[in-house]
Formats: structure tokens, sequence, C-alpha cells
């Protein structure tokens, strides 16, 4: 038996994985059901992949949308400097789809699998947990809303408690998360009031001097996923509705930026980006995945791929491990140097995304030169990475 802490992504996908091989998995959470964070969420074909051999292509095929491309527009540019191909291409290239989903539908799909395995438990409302390990292994102890204590002796522990992890902090004493510097405001838009504005078939990546914007669609919601990104410091309005995103002023003399600003009807959600630097993912029976372990900025989309993949990779570790410690070492040797290049490749798009005159006109340039399909070469090492479970 395995304990997970967290019913977010990683969490849930590690208990299918875990299942998968005949193990059992206990996930504890603290909040009283699926409360899924952000709008939107980029499944690359890494990550697709692993999902795909937990049995939820179907799922993520009728909730899911693949885009046909990503269309770039530099600041004020009134049509896409390039569309890079994704869609049907991808999918060839790569044998998975690359697709966008809602967050909740993504936790929904991981839910509902969930429950259909005799192998797996979530408790809910769990207000807190404790461990030791002892000459036979390791005594966990949960508490429920009702004041409730229950206790067991798991093989391991994971924490998958996200960028905050009481995990991390607490039972492997290391660091708190830390502010990126970076701020994500976060809006939802119908689409029918976008249609001027943005190619509904498409991801549209916005530039601008010091922020910038992503957005992609959600066809079965008719809703278009807007997240924008610009550098400020760090306040106390952390998931509280806003009129208007607080940007530069000049983003406003952009039609494009100022159309999505104005179609939002003031409902925008701020939410900073903290990350996680930590050479300790794992001590004894204890370990971490996902955000947990090491949150990055978004701004390579793969923050939920690189949970995913954790999970694919320390599942089969876990099963066939003779003591957990082996196992989680072997996890982060495996896991390290990949997650660190991606965290990285994250902040190094933050910069050159909101680059102004003149740098900006030298990353205009190569955009270009690299044409519809460079950008998939170039990621060819993240999305064929391929994760047997």
């Amino acid at each position: 038996m395995i304990y997970i802490a967290g019913a977010g992504i990683a969490g849930m996908t590690l208990a299918l994985a875990l299942a998968k091989l005949g193990v059992k998995a206990v996930i504890i959470e603290k909040t009283k059901g699926l409360q899924p964070e952000g709008a939107g969420l980029q499944i690359s074909p890494n990550a697709r992949h692993v999902l795909n051999q937990l049995g939820l292509s179907s799922a993520l095929h009728g909730l899911g949308f693949s885009p046909q491309a990503i269309d770039i527009y530099p600041f004020k540019r009134a049509k896409p400097l390039k569309s890079l191909k994704l869609g049907p291409f991808a999918q060839q290239r790569f044998d998975s789809p690359y697709i966008v989903i809602h967050r909740a539908d993504l936790a929904d799909i991981l839910y509902k699998a969930c429950q259909q395995s005799n192998l797996i438990e979530i408790h809910f409302g769990i207000t807190g947990f404790d461990m030791i390990t002892h000459a036979n292994g390791l005594s966990v102890s949960r508490e429920h809303s009702d004041g409730h204590i229950h206790e067991a002796n798991p093989f391991a522990f994971v924490g998958a408690d996200g960028v905050h992890s009481v995990t991390r902090t607490k039972i492997l004493s290391g660091p708190d998360a830390s502010y990126s510097g970076y701020t994500a405001w976060r809006a939802l838009i119908p689409t029918s009031m976008m249609k001027a504005e943005l190619n509904l078939f498409h991801t549209s990546l916005l530039w601008g001097p010091g922020f910038h914007a992503v957005a992609y669609p959600h066809p079965r919601r008719h809703v278009i996923n807007i997240a924008l990104f610009s550098k400020e410091k760090l306040g106390a309005n952390t998931g509280k509705k806003s009129v208007a995103p607080n940007l530069p002023k000049i983003a406003l003399t952009c039609p494009r930026f100022n159309a999505i600003i104005e179609s939002s009807e003031g409902e925008w959600t701020n939410w900073p980006l903290y990350g996680v630097k930590t050479g300790r993912w794992h001590k004894g029976p204890v370990g971490l995945i996902g955000d947990a372990a090491h949150a990055m900025l978004p701004f390579q989309a793969q923050g939920a791929a690189m949970a995913i993949e954790d999970a694919a990779t320390l599942a089969p570790l876990l099963a066939n491990a003779n003591e957990p410690q082996t196992a989680f070492a072997t996890y982060y040797a495996e896991r390290k140097n990949r997650v660190r290049k991606i965290i990285s490749i994250s902040a190094s798009n933050g910069e050159i995304y909101h680059m102004g005159a003149p740098f900006s006109y030298a990353r205009d340039l190569v955009v270009l030169a690299q044409g519809t399909t460079g950008h998939l070469r170039r990621l060819a090492w993240i999305y064929d990475h391929k994760i047997p479970i």
C-alpha cells in the first residue's frame, strides 16, 4: 500500500498507475472535494502517452480539444507572424495528440477512473497527517475533519501536495516555495466575443514588452481560456476577482490586448506564480512528485506533463522495489536532469516572450526562420519521451 498526499493531477495519476500494477493506493486530500485551480491545461504528447496507457484516451478525446496550430502575435501585429503546426501533424509525428483541456475536466476524468478501481481510496477533508519511520517501516496517521484519527503502515508515502507542499516543508524539512516575480491573470471569455480577434481552432500566443498572453478554446464550454502574465510585486489578493489585470499601460495600446480585456467583463483572477528549488525529493520511505518537487513557470506548458511523467516513472519502481528508498533514489536519478532542463527553458521563454525593441526584432526573425514545424523538431526531446507503465 502506498499513501499519497494530494488528490490533484500528480496524485491521482500516480494512484492509477500503481493500481494498473496491482498496488493499492490511498490518497489523502485536505479539501472537501476536487478543487482544481485554473481553467486551462495543455496536455502534450509525452503526457498523453502516459494517460493513454491508463485507459483514459476516450475520455480525453471527448473533453479535450486539439488545436490545429499556434498563432504567434508580436506586439500590435494584426496577423500572426507565423502559425506553428499542431493538430494532425503533431499527432502523426509523436503518435499522440497535443490537446488543451479545462483543468476541472481532466481532474474529473482522473477522479472517475480512481473511483472505478478497487485498489484506490480517496479521503477528502483530511485536516492533518504525520508519520514516523522505525525498524518495521513507516507509520502514518491521518486526521479527518470530524476529529477521527486513522493509523496505517504503508510501504511508502508520496507527497503530491503541490507547490506549497506540507510533505516537502514539514516532513522532509525542505524549502518553502519562492515567488517567481510573475503573476498570472486568468479569465474565461465567451467564444462569440473573440471571433474577430482570434482563430478559434488555434492556440494564440501574444507577446508584448514586459507581458504576454496565451489563449486557447474550450469548445465544449463555449469559452476561450485567457492567461495574461506580467512581472509585479507580490500582493495580498491571490485568487480574488479583479476588474482588470495589472498590466503595463502600453498593453492597452494594442487593439488585440485591449479587446481581450474589454471582453472579459471584469472577471480576472490573480494567481502569483511560485517555483520550487530543492535537491531533496526523497528521504527514506518518503518522496515527492509534481509541483511539490519542482514547481516551474508555465511558459513551456509542461508543469502538468512533468507531474504525469513523474507518476509514470515512480509507480513501477515502487511496485517492484524491496525497499522504498531504493525506488525513490532511482526515480530521482532518472527525472532530475530532464526536469531541470525544462525548468530552465520555461524561465528563458518568459524573458523571450517579454522582449521589447530592438531585441524583439531578432526574436521574430528567429521565429520566421524556423518555419511552421521547427518548434516540433526543437522540442522533440520533450514530446517524444515515452514512459512505459
